[in-house]
């Protein structure tokens, strides 16, 4: 499976334990979208298209209304990258 650069990134972030939380407005359609590392950090990549297309592609879901976390197609999805703590 093709995945950008930017999504590389994110796939990787949700992996090492990341969440992504999303903000609806009074009809329920998602309108925001904020990817959050497990230090708490924000990543300024993640905009509303690329959550969408994630979600499209099924490489993250959402249960019962909880932060949207990685599937296992993305896991299998991202390539390993070093991480440099």
């Amino acid at each position: 499976m093709n995945v950008s650069k930017v999504e590389q990134r994110i796939l990787h972030a949700l992996a090492q334990g990341g969440v992504i939380r999303h903000h609806k407005d009074d009809s329920g359609r998602i309108i925001a979208a904020d990817c959050a590392t497990r230090d708490g950090w924000i990543l300024t990549d993640c905009s509303l298209d690329l959550f969408l297309r994630l979600k499209r592609r099924r490489l993250i879901a959402s249960q019962n209304g909880a932060p949207y976390r990685i599937t296992r197609a993305g896991l299998d999805a991202v390539r390993a990258q070093l991480d440099n703590r």
